[in-house]
């Protein structure tokens, strides 16, 4: 048997096929949507996925304004924020936060579960969520996800 036929592939920057994948959030719970979102984003999905290269594809999220949240989570869930001066930690529900601006509520979610450094910021440019149905990234072709077939 030859040995050097059987090769880990480490994926970099020049050998990585990114695509646009677009997911319609409208009707599914936030964060089982967001996680697949952040799957997607990392490329955890490919097979030569590579932890310390940003592999992932470019998602584009619609129709953030219909993502749903279980129980009491719209009252009891709480956005922490500090401005940086003493005394200044201030916090939104997700009630409130929702009716400033439905994006940001899916992007929350979205960051948190990427990496905390600076791969985690590079992949999270790759995320753009809007609040409707219109998105500015139609000459992408982006593929469509279903949601309810991804596991």
């Amino acid at each position: 048997m030859n040995t050097l036929s059987y090769k880990t592939v480490s994926a970099n920057s020049a050998t990585v096929n990114k695509e646009w994948v677009l997911i319609d959030a409208a009707g599914q719970p936030l964060g089982r949507m967001a996680s697949i979102a952040a799957k997607f984003l990392r490329g955890k999905y490919k097979t030569n996925y590579t932890p310390h290269v940003d592999c992932g594809d470019n998602v584009i999220i619609i129709n953030a304004a219909g993502v749903e949240l279980s129980g009491n989570k719209w009252d009891d869930k709480s956005y922490i924020r500090h401005t940086g001066y003493p005394g200044g930690q201030r916090s939104l529900t997700a009630r409130e936060l929702y009716s400033k601006d439905p994006a940001r509520v899916v992007e929350n979610a979205v960051k948190g579960m990427l990496p905390k450094n600076k791969l985690g910021a590079a992949i999270y440019r790759n995320l753009k969520v809007y609040a409707g149905t219109e998105h500015e990234q139609g000459a992408q072709q982006p593929k469509t996800i279903n949601l309810n077939e991804v596991k």
